[in-house]
């Protein structure tokens, strides 16, 4: 199941952690107790949407990171795939209207993927792997291109952002609210010690209990996504795209899952409720049915 987590909700949770500990090594939950459940709540919005926040920031930075991805530099010559990953990512973006190029990256993996990422449509990542860019034929490139560039362009990290915030505010309430029952169940001379200790548990535990909220969300964008890549590089590549991805969907490099929810395909291998992607199968179907 951990390996299904997004990249995202990962960062989210150690930037959340964080935020929270910092605020409870200085006493701040102390203020909040004296303000009853309103103080709390507030608290739990302002930290909430802090760690989402946080996370969309340098989602971009950390996937380069996280990934090894080599920027594709458009000023030095380069062989002829990756000249084609360059320029007909520009094209699609220039098509869907987005005022600035997105950064163009390649990562070294087995696997036939790819995915974008970003703080927002003016500093955008997309990023494709060395294995799709050497299985895939032109028209599927660029099918699969049509389809990063339509997540740039309807804007889903920040949507996924503000649902990942309320649900970040409901975690950090109620984990403080359980960590407090629980705390008073112990001498009070631990108290403070005993609901600090559950209150980042909780916070953990409740992260990831909601992560199929994140999933489900994730799973309605890549058909909206689809959808738009078809206005973007027309019907027949997105299909074509799927397809190649379908008979390629075993190449999936194990080291990399982390980052599953940004990728153009996903595997079924675990419950539907943790799958951060439809089966490629129905895509296809509902492009088929447009």
């Amino acid at each position: 199941m951990f390996k299904r987590i997004s990249f995202f909700i990962f960062v989210n949770i150690l930037v959340l952690i964080t935020i929270t500990t910092i605020t409870t090594l200085l006493g701040v939950p102390r203020y909040i107790g004296d303000g009853g459940y309103w103080a709390l709540l507030a608290f739990s919005v302002i930290a909430g949407f802090s760690g989402a926040i946080i996370s969309l920031l340098f989602s971009r930075i950390m996937a380069k990171w996280v990934m090894g991805i080599k920027l594709i530099d458009p000023r030095s010559p380069q062989t002829d795939r990756l000249n084609f990953v360059l320029e007909e990512t520009y094209r699609l973006a220039k098509l869907a209207g987005l005022k600035k190029m997105p950064q163009v990256g390649v990562y070294d993996s087995v696997e036939v993927n790819a995915f974008a990422t970003g703080p927002s449509k003016r500093r955008s990542l997309v990023a494709v792997s060395s294995g799709m860019i050497e299985t895939m034929d032109r028209p599927a490139i660029s099918g699969v291109l049509a389809h990063e560039i339509a997540h740039i362009k309807n804007g889903d990290m920040v949507t996924t952002t503000l649902l990942q915030g309320i649900i970040n505010t409901f975690v950090i309430f109620f984990s403080r609210l359980v960590a407090k029952i629980v705390s008073n169940f112990v001498r009070e001379e631990l108290s403070y010690v005993v609901y600090f200790l559950c209150s980042v548990v909780f916070e953990i535990v409740f992260s990831i209990l909601s992560s199929p909220i994140i999933f489900w969300h994730s799973r309605k964008r890549e058909f909206k996504a689809d959808r738009y890549a078809v206005e973007l590089g027309g019907k027949d590549n997105m299909i074509h795209a799927l397809e190649s991805l379908s008979r390629n969907i075993k190449l999936v490099d194990d080291r990399q899952k982390s980052i599953a929810a940004f990728k153009i395909s996903g595997k079924e291998k675990f419950a539907r409720l943790f799958s951060t992607h439809p089966p490629l199968e129905k895509r296809i179907e509902r492009l088929k049915s447009l």
